[in-house]
């Protein structure tokens, strides 16, 4: 393969131990519901205002290795007269970029979803690689719920994670892998290890049907969890036992790390599974790390307030939350960190 060493390369420095992932790939809508939440409006520079504050942070590179970006970040500049991809690199820190266009209602298939955004996909490899990105994103959605996910959602939805996988190292680019299987419903944790272990099996077999290189991938998988109603709520021991189980059992050891989504956890639920799953664990052959947005960003945005004088307040609390989750990928958080 053309870029294979640079592909390896790129993949063993996001998950290098110590150090995760910042996903600030929010779409122009999402974002503005979070500013909403400090009720701030939603313009092109109040969001670059809140983007810089993120990617500035002093020291950051310590515990974050890479930043998923969108599509507007990625070609904004920053106020130092930066433009945002260049600052990353110089700041030890690789820049993404989400590349689908969004989960959206799987036809004829009730309450599932597909994510789109293949047409036109080599176009914008080239165009991202040429200003930077090292990695890209590609989100699947798994719904477990009465009667679903069906067989249809699960295979499609892996064969466009592989083929956007096999477009991304055609260029240069490591493919983030993330087949999510959502926290939301009744369901129990039982539940979830069956669902995410079909999906991930189903995804690795289509990777394999598309020569993707697996040494030159980041799986992002969803930890093992029971639903947010489940009326029996999985403790953290369970959570971690149960996610390493399943990887166990589907990813190969050629893949060299797992950067796991918080997926709708509490800031700390998140960081103490990723803890308990290393702290319990030696010798597994990929690093677990994490692919954090909320559970890094929000008390962030929250300390913040949209008020330039808690720039800095905001940054350490960012700084001590991504220290947290890198100690957590060591398996040496201590809850007094929070």
């Amino acid at each position: 393969m053309k870029y294979q060493n640079e592909l390896e390369k790129i993949a063993k420095k996001m998950v290098h131990k110590g150090k995760g992932i910042l996903a600030a790939d929010e779409s122009t809508g999402t974002i503005g519901k979070r500013l909403e939440q400090i009720e701030l409006e939603s313009t092109f520079n109040t969001r670059l205002e809140y983007r810089e504050l993120l990617f500035t942070t002093k020291n950051l590179n310590n515990y974050i290795s890479g930043i998923i970006l969108y599509d507007e970040t990625i070609n904004q500049v920053l106020s130092n007269g930066k433009n945002i991809p260049d600052f990353l690199v110089d700041f030890d820190i690789i820049p993404g970029i989400k590349v689908d266009t969004g989960a959206k209602n799987f036809a004829l298939h009730q309450n599932e979803k597909i994510t789109e955004g293949l047409d036109g996909l080599r176009e914008r490899l080239i165009k991202y690689k040429s200003i930077g990105a090292g990695f890209a994103k590609w989100r699947a959605v798994i719904t477990i719920g009465e009667d679903i996910p069906s067989e249809a959602c699960i295979y499609s939805n892996a064969h466009a994670l592989a083929r956007y996988s096999a477009l991304c190292q055609e260029n240069g680019i490591v493919p983030i892998v993330e087949p999510e299987v959502l926290m939301t419903g009744t369901h129990s944790i039982e539940k979830c290890y069956n669902i995410t272990k079909l999906s991930q099996e189903v995804v690795f077999d289509e990777l394999n049907k598309q020569n993707v290189l697996l040494s030159g991938i980041v799986l992002k998988p969803s930890m093992v969890i029971s639903g947010d109603d489940c009326a029996e709520k999985s403790d953290h021991n369970a959570v971690a036992e149960m996610t390493v189980e399943c990887l166990k059992e589907t990813v190969p050891a050629s893949v060299p790390g797992c950067a796991f989504l918080s997926g709708g956890q509490s800031d700390i639920d998140a960081t103490i599974h990723l803890n308990l799953m290393n702290k319990q664990n030696a010798n597994l052959p990929w690093n677990l790390t994490f692919s954090y947005g909320r559970a890094l960003q929000h008390p962030t945005l929250m300390t913040w307030n949209g008020q330039k004088e808690n720039k800095e307040a905001a940054q350490d609390i960012l700084y001590k939350r991504a220290e947290a989750n890198g100690n957590a990928s060591m398996g040496l958080y201590k809850s007094l960190m929070d």
